[in-house]
């Protein structure tokens, strides 16, 4: 056989072997609400605890991504494309509206993935540490941490007697996220004016309301559509002057002036290592939900001499990430 033949043999070989192999692995269906984009922090996250289980995307594993950027509606026939597809497991996260999707879509192929409602209490499994059924993950209540933006906020802005809350009528947690925020401020002073938007025009238009009201004060509740527009929030924050807290610490890196809220890498991480487990036969049944334990506190100094504001001492000593 000439040298050129055996080369090229050898070469078709090791394809059809890579070929073979990929076809052989197991897939997981990711479906997020978010972007891809915003996201990319976290999608690490995700893959070094699916490392650490022993399950490396391209190697041992395959995903299959979908991505609603922000569009709630369009994740329950993302949900069912991925069971049609067979895959291994479904791994869900960037918001409630996610997991529910992928609840409805399936009963039998296993699911890992964030919720922000109580999932026990909304009836999406039977207890935190036993959850039952084909579905676990991690618990964020980051949306019930909305007493505590206020009133950071306060401490920031004490003068202002009226706050803006940018609330998502679509997102599922929505209502009971302004009945907290809306609880927490009436035990300090402050009136509330709801601020709703579905869709990039409505925050514009909420916005543009909100300077013409007066409302000076802002509260960006938790929510995946408006972390896919993290950017446009903050810019519009710049635009009018407003100082606002938000729910996570990728806004205040994008120029925001404060956020407090969980470590979403940590969830993501958590949520990788239970994809990993479940791969290797552990039924969701017997993963419990697992709570985080850690939460951050950023401030960006920059942002708040651009908005006349002075940080307390105390508050700068508590935060976990100061930009300067």
């Amino acid at each position: 056989m000439r040298r050129r033949e055996f080369v090229a043999g050898m070469a078709v070989s090791a394809i059809g072997a890579f070929a073979a192999r990929a076809q052989s692995m197991p897939v997981i269906g990711f479906l997020s609400a978010r972007s891809p984009v915003e996201s990319a922090g976290l999608l690490a996250a995700l893959r070094r605890g699916l490392a650490e289980s022993g399950s490396v995307e391209d190697q041992t594993v395959k995903i299959e991504y979908r991505w609603a950027l922000g569009d709630y509606e369009r994740l329950p026939a993302m949900a069912s494309e991925l069971v049609n597809r067979k895959v291994a497991l479904l791994v869900t996260v960037g918001g409630e509206a996610a997991v529910r999707a992928a609840i409805a879509a399936t009963k039998t192929i296993s699911i890992v993935g964030i919720f922000a409602d109580d999932p026990v209490a909304s009836g999406l499994v039977a207890s935190l540490n036993l959850p039952g059924g084909n579905t676990t993950g991690v618990f964020n209540f980051n949306p019930t941490l909305e007493p505590k933006r206020v009133g950071l906020l306060h401490e920031l802005v004490p003068q202002a007697a009226t706050l803006g809350v940018l609330v998502n009528p679509n997102y599922p947690p929505a209502a009971s996220q302004l009945k907290a925020v809306q609880e927490a401020a009436r035990s300090i002073g402050m009136g509330t004016v709801a601020l709703r938007a579905s869709n990039d025009g409505d925050i514009d238009s909420v916005f543009a309301a909100a300077i013409r009201e007066g409302i000076r004060v802002l509260v960006v509740t938790s929510d995946p559509f408006f972390n896919t527009r993290s950017e446009k929030l903050v810019a519009l924050a710049a635009r009018h002057v407003v100082p606002i807290v938000y729910p996570f610490r990728e806004y205040v890196s994008a120029g925001g002036l404060i956020s407090y809220g969980v470590d979403l890498g940590a969830m993501y991480h958590q949520v990788g290592l239970y994809a990993g487990q479940v791969l290797k036969g552990i039924k969701p049944a017997d993963l419990p939900i697992v709570q985080p334990i850690k939460f951050e506190l950023a401030i960006n100094l920059k942002t708040a001499r651009a908005l006349g504001l002075t940080i307390p001492t105390a508050l700068l000593a508590s935060a976990d990430e100061v930009i300067e």
